[in-house]
């Protein structure tokens, strides 16, 4: 009765290094053979990204338009509803709002920005548009 169980055995184990041995290797375990050359590889430039500069000293308001001539604008702050403020305009943003308002002008609650001077509350650029007068 041993010797079955030991010739068994001996036959089990050949089996399994014959099974082993002739058994092919997985193809995705080869390592990459061929280097990668830096010479080759040479990095794509699609587009250049220039930063826009900012006005420097200026500081900006967004908010909804309340009223507006030609020496000043009232402006109601976006996130507060109680911060109302008043900006007094420049020459160059005077003949801009006369414009704005020679077609029509803003409206009350018309979105628009305000680039301003914080020392003098000038304004020297609005940003917005107009909507359709009624």
């Amino acid at each position: 009765m041993n010797g079955r169980f030991l010739s068994a055995g001996l036959a089990g184990l050949a089996l399994l290094a014959l099974g082993s041995a002739v058994s092919p290797r997985a193809a995705a375990q080869d390592p990459i053979i061929a280097p990668i050359i830096a010479s080759e590889a040479a990095p794509i430039v699609a587009k250049i990204v220039t930063p826009k500069p900012k006005n420097p000293g200026l500081v900006k308001f967004e908010g909804y338009f309340m009223n507006a001539n030609v020496a000043e604008v009232t402006v109601r702050a976006k996130g507060n509803d109680l911060g109302i403020q008043t900006f007094h305009l420049t020459e160059e943003t005077s003949a801009q709002m006369q414009k704005i308002i020679d077609k029509g002008g803003y409206q009350y609650g018309d979105k628009i920005t305000i680039f301003y001077d914080p020392q003098s509350k000038q304004a020297l650029k609005i940003k917005g548009k107009p909507s359709k007068p009624l």
